[in-house]
């Protein structure tokens, strides 16, 4: 399985609004090897998420997973997930400001408000609808995924860019 080249801040494909999988194509080779190729590129750049546009494909596709993750060391566990046209719905109005990164800003943190518990709605790679609910940093990686499908990035929901941060700044100055 090929590791898959991340899109980077200022390709067109991470602005646009990924269209939805038709539900008849996910079981089909081509479906399933790019979710196969998407956790490798996930797993090889340790991140907790990457969603098709990241790796140049429009379509709604995300898969996540936070288990040992060394660039998030004190995150929960999250079991791997593939999430085909998720969708995720806040089921409380408080927002958290917390540190968020992402593979297309690799070398990048930034304070990014998000909804503390999210219910999420999708399928899986078998085609299945799969439905939970969210807490915390889980339920802030799935709207971290989800904004990808709608072609937004992290730093679009920032209030302020103050706090964007070179990686190696925010672990010196802010991660303490």
């Amino acid at each position: 399985m090929p590791i898959l080249k991340v899109a980077r801040l200022g390709h067109p494909v991470l602005r646009q609004v990924a269209p939805p999988v038709r539900p008849e194509t996910i079981r089909e080779v081509e479906i399933q090897r790019l979710i196969d190729d998407m956790i490798e590129t996930m797993r090889e750049y340790e991140g907790v998420g990457v969603a098709a546009p990241q790796v140049h494909v429009s379509k709604q596709i995300a898969v996540i997973e936070a288990v040992g993750n060394r660039r998030y060391p004190d995150a929960p566990d999250i079991p791997l997930t593939v999430l085909i046209n998720l969708e995720v719905t806040p089921l409380a109005p408080d927002l958290e400001d917390d540190w968020e990164g992402c593979l297309s800003l690799i070398d990048f943190r930034g304070q990014t408000p998000r909804y503390q518990q999210v219910r999420a709605k999708a399928l899986d790679r078998e085609g299945r609808p799969v439905e939970f609910v969210a807490t915390g940093f889980h339920a802030r990686v799935l709207q971290h995924e989800r904004d990808h499908l709608l072609g937004k990035l992290f730093i679009d929901r920032m209030p302020s860019l103050e706090t964007l941060s070179y990686l190696s700044e925010y672990s010196r100055y802010w991660s303490r």
